[in-house]
């Protein structure tokens, strides 16, 4: 496999680098420390199966303008994107593989197929997300709440998200209650409780580092390999 790294010289794309090793045949961040490139418009000619976007998420644009232009996959590894650039990923989907999710660990996918399991099975519980994350992260709730959430809304089609809680009012039977927490260094704690009036399950999904995400950058870009164009994510992965 050739990737081409984008956020290179970030937290994330370190660590994807340290995994690809030789596999790495540009890479750009904006800061141009490293002597990496500043932007995609700077590369040379080259061939690259794949782009693997750990910068942010306002970059996607020009991420997205240079595979469709080179007809390369795209893995992007951000979060927070607006919805003018979801339209974005959606639409470079129909002409070039490109792999979204609002988190790339595996046990993260697994949690979200085993929370909608579960609430099929309590049609009537009470369910609240709780996700913590480090003091420094910008976006709240996390994206990977939100997936929580909307793999939960597949078995309960009329699920509302009720992100944080205050003042007067009380419960209402079809809000899934979504709350953050911003602390401290952690990497990144998941909860989904599900309660009815006489027990409560929870699922419980923590990151002890980062790596993880590096390794789910890295086996989405493999899964790519060969894909037609479409849009794929982490579901995609344990589907096979």
């Amino acid at each position: 496999m050739k990737a081409i790294l984008c956020g290179a010289n970030g937290a994330m794309g370190k660590l994807v680098d340290q995994r690809l090793g030789d596999e790495v045949v540009a890479r750009v961040s904006i800061d141009g420390a490293n002597g990496v490139y500043t932007h995609f418009s700077q590369l040379p000619a080259l061939s690259a199966d794949v782009v693997i976007d750990f910068s942010h998420h306002s970059a996607i644009a020009d991420v997205l303008d240079y595979c469709k232009s080179t007809g390369t996959a795209a893995v992007i590894g951000t979060t927070g994107h607006t919805e003018e650039e979801k339209a974005l990923i959606y639409e470079a989907a129909r002409t070039i593989p490109v792999f979204y999710s609002g988190n790339v660990s595996l046990g993260i996918a697994v949690l979200c197929r085993l929370a909608k399991e579960a609430a099929s099975y309590f049609p009537d519980a009470d369910i609240e997300i709780v996700e913590a994350h480090h003091n420094r992260k910008v976006d709240a709730p996390s994206g990977t709440a939100k997936m929580l959430f909307s793999a939960i809304q597949e078995v309960r089609p009329d699920a509302v998200a009720h992100c944080g809680r205050a003042g007067e009012g009380k419960r209402e039977k079809n809000e899934i209650g979504i709350s953050a927490l911003r602390m401290g260094g952690i990497v990144g704690i998941h909860e989904v409780h599900i309660c009815t009036q006489n027990q409560m399950l929870t699922l419980r999904h923590e990151a002890m580092d980062r790596g993880m995400l590096a390794d789910g950058g890295v086996a989405a870009a493999r899964f790519l390999a060969g894909r037609s164009a479409g849009l794929y994510n982490m579901e995609s992965i344990l589907e096979g």
